[in-house]
């Protein structure tokens, strides 16, 4: 990367209702607008789309022009005079918005834009207040575009937001125009799903009633609502969303704007998997009678009885899973426990021998954005199309804006860009990381080479000697150069790094040799427990974890608690409680707190202050929510004592999604994701 900075860019001087700004050379009028502080109202433009200029809704007034222009897509010049609120732009905007009326249905009453119209909105503002059309209003008929988003084509007013972003932002070539003039239509050419992880942004960008919700169809209105930020866990990037309530339930999640992570789109799964929430929970403390079957029991006695287990097993044959939802504030809690009580053999779920030694060894260390600014991209054992959609789009722009080649050593899927697909064994890794394969040269001349590593790899056998190889290749081939490390690590799950950042791994005096008399899961799902082994179960729904646990302590979901969860690039970010937790149950790490108690290890904090300021201890960067942190990079010492020298070739390199709609413990349990499922696997999408 250029130590210069970059040259400044050149300014013109404009002028908007009297008030001169100087913008950048080369952009619009409806910038400019908005630079000197002017609303200018729009449908079809979008910041993140391209100019289409087809709803002439911006129309604004510049001297010397003989009619209005619409500002979306004249291009500034010097000197030029810009007016916005002359008769001459009200009565244009005043035609403008008469026509997109003559079509559109009286349906206020009963659609679910309602509240939150952008339409509603402007022609309340900029419209007239009767209309002179007499004739009979086209109808349209709706599109089934999948069991996400809900069609009301009537409505359309044919900004064609939709159209853009499926083409452009999620790499679909799904959605277009058919026909012209009053028989134009937005749908899909041939009647199809849409085959997007991303799909349900249309929602956000349709400026009318057209594209909405499907799940969350007629159910609230958004004045009954209550918003609170929070952050999103079903993958690794820690997208920041805002969960909206009505009482004690989960009513939607939409995205929030974060240029830095997830700018302003979410998954699919992110979006809709939340009518999980209010099914198959755990809503109060359980324990195996006699008969084998779990019975409801009271805090007071499950806590007690626990903490005998605790005080009686060996210290060597306890241990304790982290699950991955979990957030930090618990991870640490359970930590401090298990090591006032001597135990030490601590595992993050899936991940067995996972080291935490060195941050720059497990994290992103490009950081979300610098995917932009990569020129070659190799992926090693991952599909980011299924493990991180938003990041996907990011890798996308980078291809298709920026030039940059992608190829792929793992599993061969559609991208939704070009890339090199150069096999899926590990003797395909073996020529590249050897130096021997073609593609190292590519990766040598590049000038800012990026190597992204999917979480299966961590997960395998051979993982070590794998990345021992990589971490050797990247100092070989320039991959680690002066400020740029373009070696990342990319999670398919919220809990995962804040797991590795505060030290939940095996210490030094586990050991497997002595087989486990207690487990104690955190939210995992996913644990090794011999038949005869106790089995503590702290969760919030009841799945293959809870059907073999011995107690069940009923914890909170992400949206009932406020934790700190760390992304793939090491990026602390906190998630604020949009409600309380169900029936009986309690936020983790109180529970945790009141089992230190009676197990006679009293944890040192009382208050979710005070475990986030022990956090803060155990590892500076949780102080600085919401910032990087630059990472060391050690030249491949992680891994310099990795015993073995052959990697495992009978396991192929695959991605560690297999469905993208259930990949956890909340998108198994949701009705919604099933819908999808059975959706893609009938071959509709």
């Amino acid at each position: 990367m250029s130590a210069e900075a970059a040259p400044a860019p050149e300014t013109v001087p404009v002028t908007v209702n009297g008030q001169e700004v100087h913008v950048p050379k080369g952009v619009t009028v409806l910038y400019a607008c908005e630079q000197a502080g002017v609303d200018v109202p729009r449908f079809c433009y979008h910041h993140k789309l391209s100019i289409a200029g087809n709803c002439r809704m911006c129309l604004v007034e510049v001297e010397k022009s003989p009619k209005p222009v619409a500002s979306c897509a004249m291009p500034v010049m010097p000197g030029m005079n810009i007016k916005t609120t002359t008769d001459l732009v009200k009565k244009a905007r005043e035609g403008v918005m008469e026509f997109l009326l003559i079509n559109h249905p009286l349906d206020c009453p009963i659609c679910d834009q309602g509240g939150e119209c952008e339409l509603q909105d402007q022609s309340y503002i900029f419209g007239s207040d009767r209309s002179r059309f007499t004739e009979y209003k086209r109808a349209v008929e709706d599109k089934e575009l999948g069991p996400l988003v809900k069609t009301v084509m009537t409505r359309c007013i044919h900004c064609t937001r939709c159209v853009r972003f499926s083409t452009e932002i999620a790499g679909v070539q799904d959605m277009g125009i058919t026909g012209r003039g009053n028989q134009a239509e937005v749908g899909t050419y041939i009647s199809k799903l849409l085959a997007s992880e991303l799909s349900g942004n249309v929602i956000d960008l349709c400026p009318v009633g057209a594209l909405t919700s499907k799940p969350f169809a007629f159910s609230a209105r958004s004045w009954e609502l209550e918003s609170t930020n929070s952050i999103d866990v079903t993958d690794g990037l820690g997208s920041n969303i805002r969960v909206d309530t009505r009482g004690n339930e989960v009513m939607r999640i939409v995205p929030r704007a974060n240029e830095e992570v997830n700018e302003e789109w979410i998954s699919d799964k992110a979006r809709f998997s939340y009518d999980a929430l209010k099914r198959q929970r755990l809503d109060r403390p359980m324990v195996r009678g006699g008969d084998g079957k779990l019975q409801e029991t009271s805090w007071e006695f499950a806590l007690e009885y626990v903490a005998e287990k605790l005080k009686a097993a060996e210290p060597n044959a306890m241990r304790a899973v982290a699950g991955k939802l979990c957030d930090a504030e618990s991870m640490i809690s359970l930590k401090d426990m298990m090591n006032k009580l001597g135990a030490s053999h601590l595992t993050p779920e899936g991940l067995p021998g996972a080291s935490a030694d060195v941050r720059s060894s497990y994290l992103f260390n490009s950081n979300l954005v610098g995917v932009e600014d990569a020129d070659y991209v190799l992926l090693i054992g991952t599909n980011p199309r299924t493990e991180a959609p938003v990041l996907n789009v990011r890798l996308r722009r980078a291809v298709i804006a920026g030039g940059a080649t992608v190829a792929s050593v793992g599993p061969k899927a559609d991208l939704s860009y070009p890339s090199q697909h150069l096999g899926d064994t590990t003797a395909t890794l073996e020529e590249v990381t050897s130096g021997k394969h073609a593609a190292c040269e590519a990766i040598k001349a590049a000038q800012n080479p990026m190597v992204i590593v999917g979480s299966e790899l961590l997960r395998r056998p051979d993982a070590k000697v794998m990345l021992k190889k990589i971490h050797a290749m990247c100092d070989e081939l320039g991959v680690v150069n002066g400020d740029w490390n373009g070696f990342n690590v990319l999670h398919d799950a919220g809990g995962t790094v804040g797991a590795l950042d505060i030290g939940f791994v095996p210490g030094t005096s586990a050991s497997d040799a002595v087989p486990a008399q207690l487990v104690y899961s955190l939210g995992a799902e996913e644990f090794d427990a011999p038949e005869d082994a106790f089995v503590v179960y702290q969760g919030h729904h009841g799945d293959k974890g809870a059907a073999r646990a011995d107690v069940i302590l009923p914890g909170a979901a992400y949206t009932e608690k406020t934790g700190t969860y760390v992304n793939t690039e090491g990026r602390a970010q906190v998630a604020i409680a949009s409600m309380g937790p169900v029936g009986k149950a309690k936020e983790d790490w109180r529970i945790l707190r009141a089992l230190s108690e009676f197990a006679g290890v009293p944890l040192p904090y009382n208050t979710h202050q005070a475990v986030h300021e022990r956090l803060a201890q155990v590892a500076p960067h949780f102080a600085k929510v919401d910032e990087v942190e630059a990472t060391l990079w050690m030249n491949g010492a992680t891994y310099a004592n990795a015993k073995g020298k052959k990697l495992e070739a009978s396991i192929p390199l695959k991605s560690s999604v297999e469905n993208f709609f259930m990949t956890d413990i909340i998108s198994r349990t949701s009705a919604t994701m099933a819908k999808c499922t059975e959706a893609r696997e009938s071959g509709a999408v």
